[in-house]
């Protein structure tokens, strides 16, 4: 009996050893993609934002539910991501002025 407790012993340490060694990385199961969105808004990775345009794609995937895309911050470094938000346009915006000059 000694012996396979002894043994049950050691393979739960080896387990988590294995455990314990692999690095922390969120990204080893699912990997994050350089852009992800729903209606709502999205992000869109730093580093894909500095190889094409980050403000046209989001402005067509807010297009494909009829909103517009409102920016909402930047994390300028490698690893970072920009963010938005998918906003309703409100009915006549584009029959009113935005301000008057007189």
């Amino acid at each position: 009996m000694r012996i396979i407790a002894a043994a049950g012993l050691l393979a739960s340490l080896v387990v988590s050893g294995m455990i314990a060694s692999q690095s922390a990385r969120a990204d080893i199961f699912a990997p994050v993609p350089p852009f992800k969105g729903n209606d709502t808004g999205g992000i869109i990775a730093y580093s894909m934002a500095t190889q094409v345009d980050a403000r046209q794609v989001a402005v067509d995937h807010c297009a494909r539910y009829g909103k517009v895309a409102k920016f909402l911050g930047v994390q300028a470094y490698e690893g970072g991501y920009i963010s938005f938000a998918c906003r309703w346009v409100p009915y006549g915006a584009a029959d009113r002025p935005i301000r008057t000059l007189y």
